[in-house]
């Protein structure tokens, strides 16, 4: 027998149902992600796919209820009724909590993806992928990187009948002749499905999740993404009104990087967010008006693009504008003009380093002059190390005169540690000019707000409102956030609550 090591074990609630996970290394080159639910052996599973076609039989619903999230509740509901009753039916003498489980099961195996259904209420995942009927669902670990599972899906039609149940709540048809789909599940994934034969091995189904708990400054300081001196800088522009640019590779954490360092808005102003999946999340308390995409219906009506929000957002008098990724010229052109007009912006652009996203900029698909690129303070670049799975800060480098660039602090791989590699000389400058601020007290500054970021990150302070009413606290006032850093008082949500 292969021998085995359990790396990893934990256990969570998927909306009712008991999950435990392990993840065990058993002779294969990638870990197992092995997800097993108490109770629930193959002869259960039987019963269950009997109740199911029962359970369609005995609640009726229009189609429009079925893709209405306004009517997902009581659609739930009616649902959970008539289970419970089959169960009661069946199973006289089950027990209270098993009837419980198994009702839970049904509905998931009803109104939502079966087997791909626990799995995705797993905070751990950032991937779900189904890469055909052949080989088991693989997942992307937050801690082991990609791993195999003990999930099958049996057959190529069961991936389609998933593909196209998320499609139709969508308004969206993935069929031979459209056999490419993205969408978005209720809760926000995204979804990418594909059909045999343009993915040649079978149907295909990438769900890349939500985060519901967002990533803030304190978690990547905790992971050491970033360091507190950089974080405080980036702080300085963003109290400054200085527009910036988050750059990096796939998945290297650019948008979530985005929406760490949007806490240090100041909270007296109107943001508006523009993506075209929603990802961001900001402080509850700010005044944040979120805008989205929108993709043509089966008709080719009702597009709505990111070119279409921004200009319609900076009719809505923003103070400061997060755009989700920019991709073409017109959209690139609307933000630099945005810029100039006086608007603080701050958006992500695909490139390795500084340099590759000032190239990037000039370049075809995008393609504006070099000369309107100084209209940025600086920029930022994400990175990802595979091999090691960590994620990083890679440079932060400020924009010239001209549109070239000069990067003050890079990340070193030997020692995992952000160097200063160059003095700050424009964004030193601009903040002269705009914030009266000599050299000296910029450095007054960004030590200041590194002995908050610090203060945070002793005090475990990591969900997005717990970070924004402590910086919505500085902005109000800056002695007394100082005062209680400098006497190191122990986090208390309720000193920092108005009202």
């Amino acid at each position: 027998m292969e021998q085995e090591e359990v790396i990893d074990q934990y256990s969570f609630n998927a909306e009712g149902l008991p999950v435990n996970i392990r993840v065990i290394q058993k002779g294969d080159f990638v870990p197992l992600y092995e997800l097993t639910i108490p109770n629930l052996g193959e002869g259960t599973k039987i019963v269950l796919n009997t109740l199911k076609g029962e359970l369609i039989t005995e609640v009726r619903l229009e189609i429009s209820e079925l893709i209405n999230p306004r009517l997902a509740v009581e659609v739930k509901r009616k649902f959970e009724e008539k289970a419970r009753r089959l169960l009661e039916k069946r199973f006289l003498s089950l027990p209270e909590e098993s009837k419980k489980v198994l009702t839970a099961c049904l509905i998931q195996q009803m109104l939502g993806l079966g087997e791909l259904e626990p799995p995705l209420h797993d905070d751990q995942l950032e991937e779900i992928v189904v890469n055909s009927s052949a080989e088991p669902v693989w997942v992307y670990h937050k801690v082991h990187g990609w791993c195999k599972t003990n999930i099958w899906i049996r057959t190529e039609e069961q991936i389609y009948e998933y593909a196209a149940s998320i499609g139709r709540r969508i308004g969206k048809q993935i069929t031979l002749l459209n056999p490419l789909m993205d969408a978005n599940l209720p809760t926000g994934e995204r979804v990418n499905a594909t059909l045999f034969p343009v993915s040649v091995h079978g149907n295909t189904i990438t769900i890349r999740k939500f985060a519901k708990n967002p990533w803030t400054i304190s978690l990547l300081m905790e992971k050491k993404s970033i360091s507190p001196e950089v974080a405080a800088l980036i702080w300085v522009c963003f109290q400054n009104e200085l527009s910036l640019l988050v750059s990096g590779g796939t998945a290297s954490g650019k948008t979530s990087f985005l929406n760490s360092i949007s806490a240090f808005i100041p909270p007296n102003q109107r943001i508006i967010s523009i993506e075209d999946t929603r990802e961001l999340t900001l402080p509850s308390f700010f005044q944040w008006i979120p805008m989205a995409t929108r993709e043509p219906n089966i008709e080719a009506r009702g597009e709505v693009k990111m070119l279409d929000l921004m200009v319609n957002a900076l009719r809505q008098r923003p103070d400061r504008l997060v755009v989700g990724e920019i991709r073409r010229q017109r959209e690139a052109e609307v933000l630099f003009e945005a810029i100039h007009t006086g608007h603080s912006v701050y958006a992500t652009v695909h490139a390795d380093n500084s340099a590759d996203t000032i190239t990037r900029l000039v370049s075809p698909p995008i393609n504006i002059p070099k000369q309107m690129i100084d209209a940025l303070s600086a920029v930022v670049v994400q990175f990802r190390h595979r091999r090691l799975g960590i994620r990083r800060v890679l440079e932060f480098s400020e924009v010239l005169k001209g549109g070239d660039i000069n990067v003050l602090y890079r990340w070193d791989l030997r020692s995992d540690s952000v160097k200063e590699v160059n003095e700050m000389s424009v964004l030193a400058d601009t903040l002269e000019l705009y914030a009266g601020m000599t050299r000296k007290e910029i450095g007054e500054s960004v030590d200041e707000k590194a002995k908050i970021l610090r203060w945070m990150f002793k005090n475990n302070v990591k969900t997005v409102d717990e970070v924004g009413l402590i910086i919505a606290r500085y902005y109000a006032s800056p002695d007394e956030m100082n005062s209680i850093v400098g006497k190191n008082s122990p986090f208390d949500i309720n000193m920092f609550r108005r009202g």
